[in-house]
This record gives C-alpha cells, structure tokens and sequence, in this order.
C-alpha cells in the first residue's frame, strides 16, 4: 500500500529521490544496450525457406531489402487454431511500430509453425497487417530452440532460454536478431526468452507505472488475466 504524503513538497522529495535511481537505472540500461550490440555474432550455414500467402521465401527475403531483421517467434503450434494469447498481448503493439523500425534499416516478422492458412484466418480476425509466415516445411523453430523436437516431447526437457529445464509447452516465445552483410551472408546475432522479452511489451510498461502495477500475484501464474483483445468482457 502506497504511504500518503502530508504534502506536495515531501510527494516532491520522494519523487526527486526516487528519480536518482530511474536515472541510475536508465544508463544502466544504455550501457546492457551497448554491451549487447557488441556481443560476437554467428554465420548461419543453413538456408530456411518459409511459407507466405504469396509463395514460398527465404529468410533473405524478409529482410526485404535492409540489413537487420527482427523475427518474433509467436507461439502458434501446427495443430493450434488460435495463436497463443500472451503472444497475441504482445502483438496488438506491432504494427504501428514496424514504419518507424524501417526507418532504422530493420525490417519485422513474426514466424509460426501453424500453417499458413491459419495465420492469415487468425491475423485477420485480430486486425494485424505485419507479416507472419509459416516455419512448418523447415527447421527454423527447432534450431532456435522455440518449438520442441521429438526428442524433447520425449524426454519432457527442452533447451530453453540458455538452459535445459522442463518442457512446459511444445511452443514457446523468443525474440531472434539478424543481420544481413553486401554479400548477403546473413548473421544471427542476438536471442531473447522468457522475461527478457518485457521490455518489448509496450502495454506492460504502461502498468508497471502504476500504482497496482500488473497486479498478479494473487493469479494462478502471471498473465492468468490476458485475453485475446477480442475476448475481454
């Protein structure tokens, strides 16, 4: 529970103060930032081709044209008929973004293993114009460890976020970075899981400002309260 100021002078005080540390927090942030961008990256030697409403394409053409190339890996299984609603929380934000990435020299996918007529039904529904393609004719998921082998079924443990821990999920959520150099040699040079994909949900940060903030530790497990947008009451 908050404590209540006596006046706007000690809200003030307390606010300045707190303010040295979302300072402090703030470079912090810019120097993980920096260390990141320099962290080694790696050739890849295996070519994906991907489906897409408009044909088969590779993943050098969804650079489509720029260097970089963010791919979201959305949680959307073969067998499933709506994409994951966590995913989904985070996709609502998408699209206004993407012309500002452009902007950047990056360009933007989101990546799936459900079949491509499910993506465009569900994309559709949800009112999303990014681009989202199949990876269900190739091992794109599999090799950056999203999506789990027959071997992890098995075994019920999956490489996940740096670490082999329970399967809890045949799909799961990531982030992966790409980078494309003039002789069109394509790097990967960056992946995040898990948590470190909050700081990509817009909609989060907003609530974190408040006074409850995401208010779910009384929930079965955190995010129990996210709805597709089309399923809130």
């Amino acid at each position: 529970m908050n404590a209540i100021a006596k006046t706007q002078s000690e809200w003030r005080e307390a606010r300045k103060a707190f303010l040295e540390k979302e300072k402090a927090f703030a470079k912090a942030g810019d120097d993980l930032a920096a260390e990141r961008r320099a962290l080694p990256k790696i050739r890849l030697e295996k070519s994906y081709v991907f489906e897409s409403l408009d044909g088969p394409v590779s993943l050098s053409d969804l650079f489509d044209g720029r260097s970089q190339l963010i791919v979201q890996h959305f949680m959307f299984g073969p067998d499933w008929e709506e994409g994951c609603p966590s995913c989904s929380f985070w996709a609502d934000g998408f699209s206004p973004m993407i012309v500002h990435m452009n902007q950047r020299d990056i360009s933007f996918v989101a990546i799936s293993r459900a079949p491509v007529d499910k993506i465009a039904k569900y994309k559709k529904r949800m009112g999303w114009t990014f681009n989202w393609v199949s990876s269900i004719s190739n091992e794109f998921n599999f090799d950056f460890h999203v999506s789990a082998t027959e071997d992890d079924i098995a075994s019920e443990k999956i490489d996940y976020n740096y670490r082999e821990g329970p399967l809890f999920s045949q799909e799961l959520p990531g982030v992966s970075v790409f980078e494309k150099e003039a002789d069109g040699s394509i790097f990967h040079t960056y992946a995040t899981y898990a948590r470190g994909l909050d700081r990509m949900n817009a909609a989060y940060a907003y609530i974190d400002l408040t006074p409850k903030g995401r208010n779910e530790a009384d929930l079965p497990h955190p995010m129990a309260w996210v709805r597709r947008h089309d399923q809130y009451s």
